[in-house]
Order: structure tokens, then C-alpha cells, then sequence
């Protein structure tokens, strides 16, 4: 199902960086993420539900567009 918030999201495994690229088109670099809340985010039916829950104000962020 595609989101009305995230257009695409991408995982850094080596560094746990998530890498999220809103529908705005902004990009934001998300630091030490889990795999794990990466991949429950991936396989979750509301990304944009997910992210304000379980991502943001629980990682350190970096705005890179």
C-alpha cells in the first residue's frame, strides 16, 4: 500500500542509518535505527503511522534535502 507520507525508505545496514525520502520530497538520514524497526516499518500497513510512533523522537536525525 503506497503512503501518503513516505515515498521511499532505505536501509544503511552499516552504518543502521534509515534513510526516509517524504512525498514533499524531503530527505531525512535517521541514525543508529535497528534492523529490526526497519524492517517491522517495512512490512507495516501505515509507514507514515509507523515512523511517527516508533522512528521519530527515538533516533537522532539528520536533514539532507
Amino acid at each position: 500500500m503506497p503512503s501518503s507520507v513516505v515515498a521511499h525508505m532505505t536501509y544503511y545496514a552499516d552504518t543502521h542509518t534509515l534513510r526516509i525520502i517524504y512525498v514533499s520530497g524531503m530527505i531525512y538520514d535517521y541514525k543508529e535505527v535497528p534492523e529490526a524497526v526497519y524492517l517491522a516499518m517495512k512490512s507495516s500497513g501505515s509507514k507514515g503511522t509507523y515512523l511517527n510512533k516508533h522512528v521519530k523522537g527515538h533516533y537522532s536525525f539528520e536533514k539532507v534535502k
